[in-house]
């Protein structure tokens, strides 16, 4: 949290709701746009990145990485992509030798995050990685040495960290409007069916706390501001014919943070949840919902309303990393982030398999 919490203290964030995004007031704009090839051209780059890509102000699609030939013609038609921008995962060490394209956003299923990354990174390209970040901290650890190796940025596609009411919890944090903080609350999830793909395979980072499971933990830690020391799982899978290689459909999960401050979680694919309690001495918070892609929203005990945005999180967050690589400056979410939560997945399914037994979490 860190480097979070430096470029935080450094902004005059406001509380209220209806701050700008950080980007617009703590940066100056730069004179060029970054270009980006998507690599993965599935649900979340079709629906939810690309159309984002319409909207930043610093970076633009210029690239895509795609498996599936059929789809090319499609993107190009629709995005204006030039065929030397078009590549394909056994051609992918090409893109070193394309100005064009500055940044490669890993899209693919988690289990392949690792691989392309690392790729993109020997290629001299900025990394964005989507979450969760890699299958293990080994893995992690291997993508963020190959972009410190060839000194290309590496982000994560934490997109709650970039969206404002988020910032607020994250600044509370440090200031505590409301006393010493207690503990925390905080679920997420939705009812996945039988078309649920790798998302049911634990061998390919499937499982609710996979998936799932970054939100309620970068929260925790981000709601705290601090780093947990402890945890212990537990597991549930009511539908055992849909999820394979061990990857649990509920996780429930527990952790201890210094000074005596608790958390309490849970990640589902059984029903719909999404909320983060945050609980003072004196007082208390929550969004609900907290991770959603719009209406994130919440209150707090004394009356404050904490409105929803009328805004794209991806947009925000492309151009608050295309910023942070046009500027030089830190990362909201650098790689040390996503390596952490994976710490913490790790080590709530090591608990989970040994029924409940509480591991002591490294701190890196």
């Amino acid at each position: 949290m860190k480097n979070r919490r430096t470029f935080l203290k450094n902004t005059t964030l406001a509380l209220a709701a209806t701050t700008l995004p950080l980007p617009y007031f703590a940066c100056s704009k730069p004179q060029k746009k970054l270009g980006i090839a998507l690599l993965g051209l599935g649900d979340y780059a079709t629906n939810n990145l690309a159309p984002a890509l319409m909207q930043t102000e610093n970076i633009e699609l210029r690239g895509i990485v795609t498996g599936s030939p059929e789809k090319i013609p499609v993107w190009q038609d629709k995005y204006g992509i030039k065929d030397e921008n078009v590549y394909n995962y056994d051609t992918l060490t090409e893109i070193a030798n394309n100005p064009e394209i500055d940044v490669v956003y890993i899209v693919t299923p988690t289990f392949l995050h690792k691989k392309y990354a690392v790729m993109a990174a020997n290629a001299g390209k900025h990394v964005f990685c989507e979450k969760p970040m890699a299958m293990t901290v080994e893995e992690c650890q291997e993508i963020i040495s190959a972009c410190d190796q060839n000194k290309v940025k590496l982000a994560i596609g934490y997109r709650m960290q970039h969206e404002e009411n988020t910032q607020t919890i994250i600044k509370w944090a440090d200031t505590k409007p409301y006393g010493t903080l207690e503990n925390v609350h905080t679920e997420a999830g939705f009812r996945i069916g039988s078309s649920g793909g790798w998302r049911l395979d634990g061998a390919k980072g499937g499982g609710a706390i996979y998936d799932m499971g970054v939100y309620p933990i970068n929260a925790m830690r981000y709601a705290t501001g601090l780093e947990p020391v402890s945890l212990t799982a537990t597991h549930e899978t009511e539908r055992p014919d849909l999820f394979l290689n061990g990857a649990p459909e509920i996780t429930y999960f527990d952790m201890e943070f210094p000074n005596g401050i608790t958390a309490k979680g849970r990640v589902t694919y059984a029903d719909n949840v999404n909320f983060l309690k945050v609980n003072f001495a004196d007082g208390n918070y929550e969004l609900s919902p907290f991770q959603s892609y719009n209406g994130v929203q919440g209150s707090t005990s004394d009356g404050k309303t904490l409105a929803p945005c009328n805004c794209n999180q991806q947009a925000i967050q492309m151009d608050d990393d295309s910023l942070a690589i046009l500027n030089d400056e830190p990362l909201i979410a650098p790689g040390i982030e996503g390596l952490r939560d994976i710490q913490i997945v790790e080590a709530a399914l090591e608990s989970g398999r040994n029924g409940g037994k509480k591991i002591e979490l490294k701190q890196y």
